[in-house]
């Protein structure tokens, strides 16, 4: 309930004050003015608030009241989410076909949760039982390709008194009442959940399984595992948007959440127009059907970038609970920081480098640590793994945003600006890229593609050392060098062409099976090995480099997922044409 708590004394930007009538929470929702912005309490000084407004203040003055909403800034968390499009403080966004004006009302506050749809509610509880914290009380199929999982709220446990039948029902409709400590509770279909606090799982599980993205030098080169995090820094031009999408598409995750975090107004238009209707290869259908967007550009209140991301997290996290495998992309993390930073500014806080808040590297660690595999209180296993996009200024990798990424995260992925120039896509860079195996992702790769580490050891070998060479290349010319050292350039020139280059609008090579990926990358290895084996018998390496088996071995990398068997034939005619060319 809305009640009057105090007078507003200062305004600075989306940053206000106001003299407290009555007592007011850290983190309580507040409204300011007579419009009723939307806000959040940041600071409490005495009788003194600092609010952040996630909407524009112009036209806000002081003597204006400032009302309180009683409770932290939450979302609705139920049926509905999927296949639909919210701002940062979970406020949803008409589709673009449906827009009017350029903004939404100011103070305008809608249920983020269709009130009137009604969905095919099948209980999952009978009367007498036990309801524990966070249990399934029911199902929905939300969309074609989820079914949604109602579940008790963290808090509540007891025993069922009532369970509504089976039918369509409205997210507020009572589905189940529980006879509890402190009486009874009616729980409807949907519930809220603070956004700043991590949802409460069972047990946090090790790293174990890889999410497969389809990328091949994502997948062999710097995987990333199912519940991890990572971080892609990349400046303007290098590929950023296609990978993502890419990612959306094709990555091993039952439901994206993409948070769109004070990106370019066209940029996010041209997302929100492509991304819903491209079509998921698991079903036909849109890919929007088991995707969630959080849109909020770069003319957007800074503050509702601020909170954007925790709005992303608290969905994911909802999805994990439910047993699913979520992937939360956040683009970009440099632009969440910058709010930081004005924010800050707009409070008077010393600034630490570069002008950001001194607790800029907590705050990313927060984040990035409700990444996760985990045991749920359902008891269901699911996952939150995190990819977070990143914009350095000028590319420069050493900036904070980017610095505390890589102390946090697990897996790097370095965007490179010579790489995409030269059209080489996805342009990562594998002497600024990392990924690190731990224990239980090597085992994996081992049972179920044995000789995969192995693989991937020759291959991160072959190109730190063509780095090698090539420094020495440029001051001596490549002509100049030994015959084995020229072949080496060359092997490591059709890794990158036939292995680590990918066309994403290809829909045969788009994605790529860590089967597929294993045998091409076999493919290249053992035309090395096979060629460094005819140079120690005189084979010169000019004949081994202009050889057509190298262009057949550069085509290869198109083969669908249907035409492995031409891989295996590709081998043996690559051992054929080497012991003719020693004989």
């Amino acid at each position: 309930m809305t009640e009057r708590a105090g007078t507003l004394t200062r305004i600075s930007g989306a940053v206000v004050q106001a003299a407290l009538e009555q007592p007011m929470s850290l983190g309580e929702v507040a409204r300011a003015g007579a419009a009723g912005l939307f806000g959040e309490v940041i600071a409490l000084d005495e009788n003194a608030a600092t609010v952040q407004v996630y909407e524009d203040t112009s036209g806000l003055t002081p003597g204006e009241p400032l009302f309180a909403e009683g409770a932290p800034l939450s979302v609705e968390l139920g049926p509905g989410l999927l296949d639909s499009v919210f701002d940062g403080v979970q406020r949803p966004l008409p589709r673009l076909a449906e827009i009017e004006g350029d903004f939404l009302a100011r103070g305008q506050r809608l249920p983020a949760l269709p009130r009137d749809k009604r969905w095919p509610f099948v209980p999952a509880v009978q009367v007498g039982d036990v309801i524990t914290p966070g249990m399934i009380l029911g199902r929905v199929q939300e969309t074609s390709a989820l079914e949604h999982r109602v579940l008790a709220p963290p808090h509540v446990s007891g025993k069922a008194v009532w369970v509504a039948e089976a039918g369509d029902k409205r997210v507020e409709e009572i589905v189940v009442r529980v006879a509890t400590a402190d009486g009874e509770l009616a729980l409807p279909m949907f519930h809220r959940w603070r956004v700043r606090a991590p949802r409460p799982v069972r047990e946090r599980l090790p790293a174990a399984t890889p999410m497969i993205t389809g990328q091949r030098v994502l997948d062999t080169l710097f995987p990333i595992p199912l519940g991890g995090a990572a971080g892609m820094p990349g400046g303007f031009g290098t590929g950023k948007t296609i990978l993502q999408q890419s990612l959306c598409r094709f990555a091993d995750a039952d439901v994206i959440v993409y948070v769109g975090c004070g990106e370019r107004g066209n940029e996010m238009t041209h997302l929100l127009r492509e991304l819903p209707d491209l079509p998921d290869p698991r079903t036909g259908r849109p890919l929007a059907e088991r995707t969630v967007l959080i849109a909020n550009t770069s003319n957007m209140p800074v503050p509702a970038r601020e909170s954007s991301i925790y709005t992303g997290v608290t969905i994911a996290e909802y999805y994990r609970d439910m047993g699913y495998r979520v992937a939360l992309l956040a683009d970009s993390t440099s632009r969440w920081a910058e709010a930081l930073r004005e924010i800050s500014g707009r409070l008077e806080e010393i600034p630490a480098e570069e002008g950001y808040p001194p607790y800029l590297a907590s705050r990313l660690a927060a984040f990035y640590e409700r990444a996760g595999r985990v045991t749920a209180l359902s008891g269901a296993e699911g996952s939150v793994t995190i990819i977070s996009a990143i914009s350095p200024p000028g590319g420069d990798l050493t900036e904070p945003v980017t610095r505390h990424t890589q102390e946090f995260t697990r897996t790097f992925w370095t965007l490179d600006k010579e790489l995409a120039s030269a059209r080489s896509f996805p342009a990562i860079s594998v002497k600024s890229s990392y990924g690190d195996l731990p224990p239980g992702l090597v085992k994996y790769w081992e049972r179920e593609l044995p000789g995969w580490t192995a693989l991937r050891a020759q291959a991160l070998t072959l190109l730190e050392e063509a780095d090698r060479l090539q420094a020495t290349a440029r001051l001596v010319g490549e002509e100049n060098l030994p015959d084995r050292q020229r072949f080496t350039l060359a092997a490591a020139a059709l890794l990158r062409e036939g292995f680590l280059q990918q066309n994403a609008y290809d829909p045969r090579e788009a994605r790529c099976s860590p089967q597929r990926q294993a045998q091409l990358l076999a493919l290249v290895l053992q035309f090395r090995e096979a060629g460094l084996a005819a140079l120690d018998r005189g084979v010169p390496s000019a004949k081994l480099s202009s050889h057509p088996l190298v262009a057949s071995l550069r085509r290869a990398r198109a083969f669908g997922e249907e035409e492995l068997p031409k891989l295996a034939a590709l081998g043996t005619e690559l051992r054929e044409t080497f012991r003719a060319l020693e004989a």
